[in-house]
């Protein structure tokens, strides 16, 4: 079944006017970031959506398309305004830092250094206004740690980036948007992490992302954390002393929510549409119902950045790199989700714009 929202999404990525200028990130080079760009960008079905513009070392971007055996010309530029965006070429905003005989599936730290520049080039192009929005392959943290870097991934170098004091991580499944209380915790630890004003601001925090993402009169549904939502404090006491005290304070305050539902169901009421967003509590709890109904298809979105960025929910794959094998189909779905979205920037700097502390 196609959610309702995700046929908008796809109406509006493929409306008339230019089409949207996207960077998308090579990610670790001795990853399969490279190889799943290029399969990306070679393919004029996702193309016919978007313009595409990777960012990384063009000596790369050449091994990645021999190893994928694709009949496409690598064009090497120096700022986005070089690119030429013709059938059978892509465009490579080139960093000249990583070479192109690197070590697949190895912790490198010149990888690193050529992921992390990738980041910050593309972030500065979408903060210029020079691309429409950024795409970004997995990067591998023990080589970005390698090459210097302090930050634990991807979403914490955007936010430093681009000034953001709070920033969520935002999933996407066939239309459906999921929400996270914490994110990269032990269970244990996000358990402690779950109180009623976490709670209350992440609903806030999800209903902008809502609105900001096109939903203009948002319906959010909060999932119980214990079995069965607890009945009735038998199987854990959180729905009755956190999460409906949370869910009735930003209901007062005039917010579209309900809950908590119990987590065994309340995916698959958003999935029927009956929500537009569900707010999970800790990381499994998101990730396996969206990745169950949809792995490939299953987008993250980061919201509370000034800019737009979608990326993979996977990691650089370093068993399989050089082969070849690696499939491209997350990465086209954050391609086509960043361009559907990108009629959204406008709201994203409205909301986003300034650094709003949580």
């Amino acid at each position: 079944m196609t959610h309702p929202q995700q046929a908008t999404d796809d109406r509006a990525a493929a409306s008339d006017g230019p089409l949207p200028l996207l960077a998308v990130t090579l990610g670790d080079p001795v990853g399969i970031g490279p190889e799943i760009t290029a399969r990306t960008l070679a393919d004029p079905a996702t193309t016919a959506l978007g313009r595409g513009l990777a960012v990384g070392d063009a000596a790369v971007l050449r091994r990645a398309v021999a190893v994928c055996g694709l009949d496409v010309e690598v064009n090497a530029v120096g700022t986005p305004g070089e690119a030429r965006f013709e059938p059978g070429t892509i465009d490579v905003l080139d960093l000249q830092i990583a070479p192109g005989d690197l070590p697949w599936g190895t912790v490198d730290a010149v990888a690193g250094r050529s992921a992390v520049a990738a980041i910050e080039a593309a972030t500065r192009a979408a903060l210029a206004g020079e691309v429409d929005g950024i795409v970004t392959s997995p990067i591998n943290k023990e080589a970005i740690w390698a090459a210097g870097s302090e930050h634990l991934g991807h979403t914490e170098m955007l936010g430093e980036l681009t000034g953001a004091a709070h920033f969520d991580t935002m999933f996407v499944v066939r239309g459906l948007k999921i929400f996270f209380t914490t994110r990269h915790l032990a269970l244990r630890k996000a358990l402690d992490q779950i109180t009623e004003e976490r709670v209350a601001a992440s609903i806030r925090h999800a209903t902008t992302a809502l609105r900001v993402f096109g939903h203009d009169t948002p319906r959010l549904a909060v999932a119980a954390v214990n079995p069965h939502g607890g009945e009735g404090g038998h199987f854990g006491d959180e729905e009755i002393t956190v999460l409906r005290p949370a869910v009735e304070k930003a209901a007062a305050e005039g917010l579209g929510v309900v809950g908590p539902i119990p987590a065994d169901s309340v995916f698959h009421q958003g999935l029927e549409g009956r929500f537009d967003g569900v707010l999970s509590h800790f990381h499994d709890q998101g990730h396996i119902p969206a990745k169950t109904v949809d792995f490939d298809g299953t987008v993250s979105v980061t919201v509370g950045l000034p800019i737009l960025r979608t990326s993979v929910d996977h990691g650089t794959a370093f068993d399989i790199a050089g082969s070849g094998r690696a499939s491209h189909g997350t990465m086209a779905a954050a391609f086509r989700a960043a361009a559907g979205f990108s009629r959204f920037t406008d709201r994203i700097r409205a909301a986003y714009g300034t650094a709003v502390a949580p």
